[in-house]
């Protein structure tokens, strides 16, 4: 039998020959040490150039294509492709890896670049985005992340001069990026008119924002801030592909073989053209370039690397070399010197020498070559090649002996014989040619056996036979040299091989896996001498075997460096050495062979070794060496803890099934019952499956779990207390060193870990996101700050945590077996260790990665327990078949033999260890286990007397262990919690029952006793009193799923799982009668009320059968279901039976002879029952849950007093009902404390306690009941039920719009318009008829357009400058008006600004960074942070691009943004509120899940976040007083939340509390002292809570919706805001007291009939008011005094907008049926008219005495401006007027309509206004209108993209074109014309530029568009996509925009936002 293990001896690396020229950049420079780094395949090489050695990095799995160099050149940072690629970064001098950073790049990682200090490290991405990503590598943590482009991205650099700045450029462009918060945001590189926008490859930062990059056309490209400043052209003659910038300058490499020396201001130095060098050739690239000193390395595209002294530049050393780029397939070794030979697809052959680690010749064929062969006497190298030619050559010169091509298909292998005679050539053909040597190659025979190509052979050694192996897995065998094939297979039988290469036969079984394809492995070669055999295969492992290894899946070392297939591997021709080449990496690895001997020795050498040395993970089931598995342990790796549904599903789950019930909904649902109950006492341990979970706390209580609860058991009171925050099974347990805190992991989707106080029973901190299907194994470190825990994913997931921070730190793939155990070394906490099924494993923290080794043991155990012994390296592990391993290192030193079977639990004291095993004994050891001081065995005999309960059997499993207060504890496997004395006697404290389901459970009738039975196979009864013991058991044959008390109490039926029933003596449990009827189980068993005469028995099989109890006869049987019985209940007079079956059947039966009953359900309502557990019928209707596809109802009982049900169900919830339960989904309280089904649920027979048992966690829990009115308010009172009542406390417009509104991302916005037809700028002009008009008789064209009112100079507009913002966004937000600097200031925001307001001055300053609208504001009031404001903006997807949500944090003073915040919250930011230190920040989302987030706004780090509510979320504010805990409000909704670690916890609140309370729609917050909150509803009504619970509610604090409260800091005083009348009592407005029961109203003057408050701060003495009406109030809370601070349109969109002919003052006309004068150098409105219409249009008389208004109903108005009086008006429409105007000599007037028409009234004919004219025909609705200078013309711009011009007053068309670019216009409006066909841009596919404005002066043109932005452009523009200049801050659609007179201001009327911008002109210098 051959040996099944891994060789002793292996391999170690040695040298790599190559450089990976290919595809790659940048990755080649000086260590801080002169040694060279570079990389090759998957291997970082470190290479010392005077020493001649080389040192590896194999830490990657994978092709390395990035490498960066740390500033102080000792560390590099690697990354890689793959699926999930990594990055490493590794020490350059150790080659250790230092930190892994994961988790984030898919495909690959592109480019890395560390920033000046080598804190932060960039990575860019190979996926479609691009992606950046910026990383604290030390942490492993990602500070940022952003889509980098939609094209490759080439290189990345930081700018070393200005920090948090990077550059990066690629395919097509340049982008330069700032870091702020956890934003990346771009800004593109403007190519300008100084070079072509082409592709950049790389680049270099200098000083002053200059920035140089190479370009692919071979020029440097000079960049300065972001703009293109010069170009250095012909720098190269193509591609430049490297720059490198040094103390010295740059120097670049490119593709034209240059290396170029540049100064530091770019000037060139010097040129090094290494074509014309003596190792240069035609086509040489240079791929990288580093420059240090006097050195410069050069690596090329051909794999080489140069290295030049810069004195001496002509003569450069040629370093290294490999094969080019293509496959590398052929290999052979020389048979008697230590050289290889290698031929590619680069068609050269190369021969190296393996002594000196050189390439000593290389010679160029005509075709790639795919093998070679060495003769026996070494004299010729034979070379196969890829066009089925051979080629031989003399090794000594390289000169041609002969070619030969006799074949059509490549020649794959080729091999010379033993003796030398004799060439065996095989091909792709199926066939091999034999030649003759000596005949100068004559071919002698052929070999055409195979039906496929050949791959490999081997000569016998007397050179008589030949073996091939082919494609299609086929071996055969030839005769030599004829050729002819050998059937016979005995004459085989002799015949030995020279060589063994092939991958077929019996010799080599073992090198394929047991499942394998046959061609994954390419090749193989045994070295006979030491007996090993190495593999070569497509996955870039070199492995190493025994020779012959006969049985599939042999174990082997394997090791990693080659990345993707291996071609070839051979022994060198001593064994001294193994040489493999990789096919796609084309390199060429040399191995140094370790054999046995020295392998120990080595051991101590190179700890690299140990890295690759792993021992493979798959062998084999019928392996001979691995012991049997224990049954516990193999019964426990068996275990799955996966769920059909779990919990974190239950909200989705309910939500599909809310829609099919909405109807129900509306009905009136049954109330909640009032009475509670509350958990009292847990049975039960859970021991089957989890170890090591039982402790002593500080104060000596002891800690354990079961089902999904936390016990902490009181031994001297023998009570418990329950941590309740799990809801589902823990399964691990851990002890802080401390000893106060716990830390639980459980089952989940998405798992989470609690850490909580033994004393409070709070969560410290919660710990979720990273674990799968369950937490297994927790441990904390010894200064209790980390935790390791181990999740139940396949990869049993190791996570590393900061557990209070909730940080994971690290994390890694643990092994493929399930992992038991994890333990921190307590000396070194970055190190740990696991053990579990077949490992032992090492570990140590490397960022965000951990590195683990395993354990050196030859044959791995399954190890059970572990610990850290009394210094940092010895560990002691416990294995399944009893001995104690003791480490050092990673190195077993020996065992010693603990226990018989398994050693499960082991403990670690000051002197000693205490170990539990199998076996039931307990031992105590000394501090090296050499002796055993003690052992302990728990037997029944030494149980002392004060014990709660009974051993059920001698010397139980011991499962967990610990020691302290002078005893040890020891948990059994049966589900016992036992304290042992150190003298010996043993108390048992809890028990429950064992492994399998507990279904069986009865009350009895008038003893607080109650009896259970259980698949465990026992009987138990326990005693409810408080003493909680277990006072009897009894085994039983079978298991047993149902029992029942006597009515008198005196015996007890119990049903068994085979059919079977027994009625025992209920105090001795000794067998009174038993019957057999039965095949399947006892579902159900109750005796009947009374005298309990008769006894009903239901099966499985789907009988009831009825027994005389005193006759011992069965006296009926009942027929007639088709299921499964599940339930059965007697009525009162023991005459009728209801049964339930499993098909929600619901029978009823005659007692005792069983026969059938149809009842009608009304008189079903009548019958008396005895007891109630059926859980089918109308009484019972409203138990079943909304999503009762996924869940069963499994029990019900119904309490003596007839008002309360209790069910239990499958998802472990425990609900109580208030009987009868009608109608469907009644309300209910439920409790968690039962992890899976809850299988039954009984009253005492007083009420007084509710006893339920669990299927899975074996648990009986007992609930102490709480009437009515007893109430102390507590967490763990139930939650309020699933339906929300639909009534919601009212319907409210505002908040209905609030709700339902849609921001409009401006980069998506479409048109304002209806416009129909082709855009302008795609518009074909028609040629006109003459193109050049006769010189000499043409006029000078005429002005485009009259220039008045303007100086003698005429100056172009440079700049626009925002001056001045009148709105305010008050209709859709809240909360977003603030006082700052003690009142001097007040901030406030609309469209994208954020505005700060002197109300000294009225001067007004803005924030103006964000990219789209503001949502909401909130300032920091920590006087740590003064004036710090946080603003949340709408936003596309949550992709972190410049387009998603964010939050800015910024300096309201300065306006510095401090702090960028992009986040997931996708649609917009719609809250935001700083905790009380102020240093974290909440956000909501508009995203649907309404996910609320915490950032830590100063890293710009994200904390917490969660899904917050299914509705929209309107405001969530932290408490004023805390950084923990906030509420949220919204849509029937509110929720009290708390932070923990890194998780949110929340509850909903509790309104049962209070009479006929219900769930109103929740609108503002506020907080009081003692845990009080206020919150505001739709309805008026402020509730008040205490902690969850309402326990008040404030009616009509206002008569409408309060929308807003605000929570004075120094005084506790309320401010609330709502809508409502102003009446002599209320006002919208009101001050309350800290308890919100007194309040004084205030009264808002604004005039108008409703006030709507949207937004309140208190200030000294005043109160700061934001109405729904955009305007902002202060309000003087002495004397109420109102003062309007600013004023805004309420309602949009602003349409008319028209400025003053010579005063700086305009007028604005709305939607919201207002015109306004605005008066620019007083900053404010002067005037407002109601017109009672929604206006759209206005216009001043050329004078400006008169105004006209167009109105939305097609009227229009004309005013007198003195008087405002109204002169005349009109209406001839009926569509709203878009346009009106005032021709130039006040004559006439022009209203424009939507009814396709221009109107002409003569104003000289009096305020008649009848119309004298009008222009039909215009093909859509007009636009904008502008008359010519002289009123003879009037020019229209119409929805079609048409531009008209008719006559005035005639109406007639002018068409004539050469008749209209004569005409000089008085002003130009008009976005259509050739003129200015310029100002619409390449984006406006879906919208439009909709308005402009020429200026006075004639030389610009501003105008607006659809994405609100206001540009400037040169007038005339007509040459298309004119440059322009833009200017941001309006929300979408800017609907409107004038020059002021002097083209001294520009207005810009904003659609969506309802605001005017003042922008004040910075006119070009004379």
């Amino acid at each position: 039998m051959a040996d099944r293990t891994a060789p002793n001896c292996h391999l170690r690396l040695e040298w790599v020959y190559g450089y990976r020229g290919h595809q790659c950049r940048n990755n080649l420079y000086y260590t801080a040490a002169k040694e060279i780094v570079y990389f090759v395949a998957g291997v970082g090489v470190v290479y010392n150039t005077r020493e001649h050695k080389q040192k590896f990095y194999l830490g990657h799995n994978d092709d390395i294509i990035s490498l960066a160099l740390h500033p102080e050149r000792v560390l590099v940072a690697t990354g890689q492709v793959g699926k999930e690629p990594y990055i490493c970064v590794w020490d350059s001098y150790t080659v250790q890896t230092v930190s892994i950073l994961k988790d984030v790049h898919t495909h690959g990682i592109a480019c890395l670049a560390f920033d000046l200090e080598g804190q932060c490290l960039v990575s860019v991405g190979l996926d479609s985005k691009n992606t950046i990503c910026v990383w604290d590598w030390r942490r492993g943590k990602v500070l940022a992340a952003a889509p980098g482009h939609t094209d490759r991205i080439f290189d990345i650099s930081w700018d070393l001069y200005q920090p948090s700045k990077l550059v990066s450029c690629g395919v097509k462009h340049i982008k330069f990026w700032s870091l702020c918060g956890n934003a990346l945001t771009p800004k593109r590189g403007v190519f300008g008119k100084t070079g072509d926008l082409q592709t950049i490859l790389c680049l270099a930062c200098a000083k002053d924002e200059v920035t140089y990059s190479g370009a692919l056309n071979g020029d440097i490209y000079v960049w300065k801030g972001i703009n293109l400043m010069r170009t250095v052209q012909g720098a190269h003659g193509s591609g430049i592909f490297s720059m490198n910038a040094c103390e010295e300058g740059f120097a670049t490499g490119g593709r034209d073989g240059c290396v170029r020396l540049w100064d530091l201001n770019f000037k060139p130095i010097t040129v090094i053209d290494l074509r014309e060098t003596d190792q240069g050739y035609k086509g040489l690239s240079v791929r990288s370039v580093c420059w240090r000193g006097d050195h410069i390395l050069v690596g090329t595209q051909d794999s080489e690397i140069f290295e030049i002294v810069v004195h001496d530049r002509n003569k450069p050393f040629l370093i290294m070399q490999g094969h080019c780029e293509g496959e590398l397939w052929a290999l052979a070794v020389h048979p008697t010197k230590p050289l290889a030979m290698t031929g590619s697809d680069d068609r050269s052959v190369r021969i190296w020498s393996l002594i000196d680690h050189a390439l000593i010749a290389r010679c160029n064929m005509e075709e790639p070559i795919r093998c070679a062969a060495v003769s026996t006497d070494g004299i010729h190298l034979a070379l196969g090649m890829k066009d089925g030619s051979f080629t031989v050559l003399r090794v000594r010169d390289m000169t041609e002996v002969v070619h030969i091509k006799d074949r059509k298909e490549a020649i794959h292998e080729l091999k010379y014989s033993p003796d030398g005679a004799h060439l065996a050539v095989g091909s792709n053909d199926n066939s091999v040619d034999i030649y003759g040597v000596v005949q100068r190659y004559k071919k002698v025979g052929e070999c055409i056996g195979s039906t496929s190509f050949i791959t490999h052979m081997d000569w016998s050694t007397d050179s008589k036979y030949l073996q091939t192996n082919d494609g299609s897995g086929r071996r055969l065998f030839y005769r030599m040299p004829s050729g002819k094939e050998v059937t016979n297979r005995e004459e085989l039988k002799l015949v030995q091989w020279a060589t063994w290469t092939c991958v077929l036969g019996p010799e080599v079984n073992g090198i394929w896996p047991k499942y394998s394809d046959i061609n994954d492995i390419n090749s193989v070669d045994a070295n006979f001498n030491n007996q090993v055999l190495v593999t070569a295969d497509d996955y870039g492992l070199v492995k190493l075997l025994r020779y012959p290894c006969v049985k599939k899946g042999a174990k082997f070392k394997k090791y990693l460096g080659h990345s993707a297939h291996i071609t070839n591997a051979r022994w060198s021709h001593d064994y001294q050495w193994v040489v493999t080449i990789g096919g796609a990496d084309h390199s060429v690895f040399q191995w140094k062979f370790v054999p046995e001997r020295k392998s120990k020795e080595a051991l101590h050498i190179a700890p690299q070794e140990i890295l690759a040395d792993s021992n493979s993970e798959e062998s084999d089931s019928d392996q001979s060496d691995v012991p049997e598995m224990d049954s516990e342990i193999e019964q426990e790796t068996q275990l799955t803890y996966r769920r059909q549904v779990y919990k974190e599903d239950l909200p989705q789950l309910k939500e599909q099934c809310k829609e099919k019930h909405r109807a129900t909904a509306m009905k009136k649902r049954e109330r909640a019952p009032g009475s509670g109950v509350k958990l009292h006492f847990i049975h039960g341990y859970r021991g089957y499956d989890c170890r090591s979970n039982l402790f002593y706390t500080q104060t000596g209580e002891i800690v354990y779990h079961v089902a999904a609860v936390g016990v902490v058991y009181n031994r001297q009171q023998n009570t418990q207390r329950f941590y309740m925050g799990h809801d589902d099974d823990i399964l691990c347990l851990a002890l802080h060193p401390l000893k106060d805190f716990v830390a639980t992991g459980q089952v989940g989707r998405d798992s989470s870990i609690h850490i909580w106080d033994t004393e409070m029973l709070k969560p410290m901190s919660v710990l979720k996101g990273f674990h799968q299907l369950g937490v297994c194994a927790l441990d904390f470190s010894a200064d209790g700050k980390r935790l390791a825990s181990v999740g139940l994913d396949d990869n049993h997931t190791i996570v590393l945590w900061d557990w209070r921070k909730g940080e994971k730190l690290s994390a890694m793939r643990g092994s493929k077996d399930k992992i038991f155990v994890v333990k921190i070394n307590p000396y070194l906490p970055d190190k740990l260790i696991t053990a579990g099924v077949k490992h032992m494993k090492f570990w140590h923290k490397a960022g965000g990665g951990l590195i683990g080794r395993k354990g050196n043991m030859g044959k791995t155990e399954t190890m059970m327990c572990a610990v850290y012994g009394w210094s940092e390296e010895m560990v002691f592990s416990g294995t399944c078949t009893g001995d104690i391993c003791i480490w050092r290192d990673m190195f077993l030193m020996k065992t010693v033999k603990a226990h018989d079977g398994p050693v499960f639990s082991m403990h670690a004291l000051e002197k000693g260890f205490v170990t539990g095993g199998k076996d039931g004994i307990v031992a105590l050891w000394d501090d090296t286990f050499e002796r055993c001081l003690k052992t302990y065995a728990i037997k029944r005999a030494v149980l002392a007397p004060g014990s709660k309960g009974l051993l059920l059997e001698d010397n139980p499993s011991i499962r967990a262990i610990s020691l302290g207060h002078g005893h040890i504890l020891v948990g059994t496997k049966n589900g016992e919690i036992l304290e042992v004395d150190k003298s010996g006697p043993i108390t048992l404290l809890v028990q429950g029952h064992m492994e399998g389901e507990v279904w069986g459970l009865a009350t009895h009738p008038h003893l607080p006793l109650c009896a259970t039975v259980s698949d465990d196979k026992t009987l138990r009864i326990w005693d409810l009193s408080p003493s909680h013991c277990m006072l009897a058991v009894r085994k039983l044959r079978k298991g047993g799923c149902c029992c029942c008390f006597s009515p008198d109490g005196k015996a007890l039926a119990v049903g068994l799982n085979d059919g079977s029933f027994i009625i025992v003596n209920a105090d001795t449990l000794e067998d009174l009668v038993s019957f057999h009827h039965r095949k399947d189980i006892i579902s159900d068993i109750r005796f009947s009320p009374g005298a309990g005469k008769y006894l009903a028995v239901a099966s499985g099989d789907s009988f009831v059968d009825i027994y005389n109890v005193m006759s011992s006869k069965r006296v009926g049987v009942c027929k007639g279901c088709l299921n499964y019985i599940t339930h059965l209940d007697w009525d009162r007079r023991g005459k009728l039976l209801q049964v339930n079956t499993s098909a929600k059947e619901q029978f009823f039966f005659e007692a005792p002879r069983g026969k059938r009953q149809t009842i009608p359900a009304t008189e079903v309502e009548k019958i008396d029952w005895s007891t109630w557990t059926c859980v089918l019928g109308t009484f019972v209707e409203g138990i079943w849950p909304v999503i009762s596809e996924v869940t069963e109802v499994t029990a019900a009982c119904l309490s003596n007093d007839r008002k309360v049900l209790a069910t239990g169900d499958d998802l472990g919830y425990i609900k109580l009902f208030r009987y009868p339960v009608k109608g469907k989904y009644a309300k209910f309280k439920r409790y968690v404390a039962h992890s899976t089904h809850v299988t039954n649920v009984r009253w005492t027979h007083d009420d007084s306690l509710l006893v339920t048992v669990g299927g899975g966690d074996t648990c009986l829990m007992i609930w102490a009941h709480e009437p009515e009115g007893h109430r102390e308010i507590r967490q763990c009172d139930s939650e309020e039920s699933d339906i929300e009542s639909e009534d919601d406390g009212g319907y409210d417009s505002d908040v209905t719009r609030e709700n339902e509104i849609n921001y409009t991302i401006k980069a998506l916005s479409t048109n304002m318009r209806p416009m129909t037809g082709v855009k302008p700028h795609l518009q074909l002009k028609e040629p006109s008829v003459d193109e050049r008009p006769p010189v000499s008789r043409a006029l000078p064209q005429p002005e485009k357009l009259q220039t008045n009112n303007v100086g003698k100079k005429k100056r172009p507009i440079e700049d626009l400058v925002l001056e001045l913002v009148f709105g305010y966004r008050g209709n859709d937000c809240r909360n977003n008006v603030h006082y700052l600097n003690e009142g001097t200031d007040i901030i406030y925001h609309t469209a994208s600004v954020g505005i700060v307001l002197n109300l000294t001055t009225s001067c007004q300053s803005f924030y103006v960074e964000h990219s789209d609208d503001i949502l909401c504001l909130t300032i920091n009031q920590h006087p740590k942070f003064p004036n710090v404001v946080a603003t949340g903006q709408v936003g596309d997807i949550g992709d972190m691009s410049a387009t998603s949500p964010s939050i800015h944090v910024w300096d309201a003073m300065t306006k510095q943004t401090l702090s960028v915040l992009r986040c997931f919250h996708a649609g917009g930011v719609c809250s935001v509120s700083f905790s009380a230190t102020g240093k974290l920040l909440l956000s909501v989302g508009l995203d649907p899940e309404h996910t609320v987030t915490i950032w830590k706004w100063q890293e710009g780090a994200k904390v917490a976040s969660r899904i917050g509510h299914t509705q929209r979320i309107f405001v969530a504010e932290f408490r004023p007083d805390s950084d923990t805990h906030f509420v949220s409000v919204g849509i029937k909704h509110v929720r009290f939340w708390t932070l923990a670690g890194r998780a949110l916890l929340s509850k909903k609140g509790v309104l049962s509390t209070l009479e006929d309370a219900r769930m109103q729609t929740m609108l503002s917050v506020a907080f009081g002292a003692n845990n009080l909150t206020f919150t505001g509803t739709i309805s008026g009504d402020v509730c008040v809570w205490k902690e969850h619970i309402l326990v008040r509610i404030v009616a009509k604090a206002h008569t409408g919706p309060v929308f807003t409260m605000y929570t004075t800091l120094r005084d506790g005083l309320i401010v609330t805001g709502g809508k409502e009348r102003p009446s002599k009592e209320g006002g919208a407005l009101k001050l309350w007291d800290q308890e919100l029961k007194r309040c004084r109203a205030f009264r808002l003057e604004t005039g108008q009939i409703i006030d709507c408050v949207r937004s309140v701060c208190r200030g000294k003495g005043k109160i700061l008011v934001g109405t729904r009406n955009a305007e902002i109030i202060e309000v003087g809370e002495k004397n109420a005094a109102c003062n309007i601070l600013v004023n805004g349109h309420m309602d949009g969109p602003i349409w008319g907008l028209g400025t003053h002919p010579s005063r700086d003052v305009f007028l604005s006309a709305a939607e919201d049926g207002t015109v306004r004068l605005w008066d620019i150098p007083e900053k404010k409105m002067l005037n407002k008219v109601n017109l009672g219409h929604p206006a759209h249009t206005i216009s001043y008389s050329p004078e400006g005495d008169m105004v006209a208004i167009g109105m939305k109903n097609g009227e229009f108005i004309i005013l007198l401006v003195a008087s405002l009086k109204i002169w005349g008006k009109k209406r001839d429409r009926r569509s709203p007027i878009q346009d009106i105007r005032f021709s130039p000599n006040s004559r006439y007037l022009a209203v424009g309509s939507n009814e396709c028409a221009v109107d002409f009234y003569d104003l000289t004919l009096g305020p008649q206004l009848n119309r004298i004219n009008s222009c039909r025909d215009i093909p859509s609705f007009v636009m904008q209108m502008d008359f010519s200078a002289d009123s003879n013309y009037v020019q229209i711009s119409t929805g079609a993209y048409k531009r008209l011009v008719y006559e005035v007053p005639s109406g007639k068309q002018v068409t004539e074109q050469s008749y209209i670019d004569r005409i000089t216009w008085a002003t130009w409006t008009s976005v259509l014309g050739d003129e200015v066909v310029g100002i619409w841009s390449r984006n406006t596919d879906k919208a439009d530029v909709t308005c402009a404005c020429v200026s006075h002066s004639g030389l610009n043109i501003v105008t607006g568009d659809d994405f609100g932005m206001v540009k400037l452009f040169d007038f005339l523009c007509p040459e298309k996509f004119a440059k322009h200049k833009r200017f941001l801050g309006h929300s979408a659609h800017l609907t409107n925009v004038r020059f002021t007179n002097g083209d001294r201001f520009v207005v810009s009327a904003g659609g969506d936002d309802r605001s005017l911008f003042v922008w004040r002109c910075v006119h070009a210098p004379h």
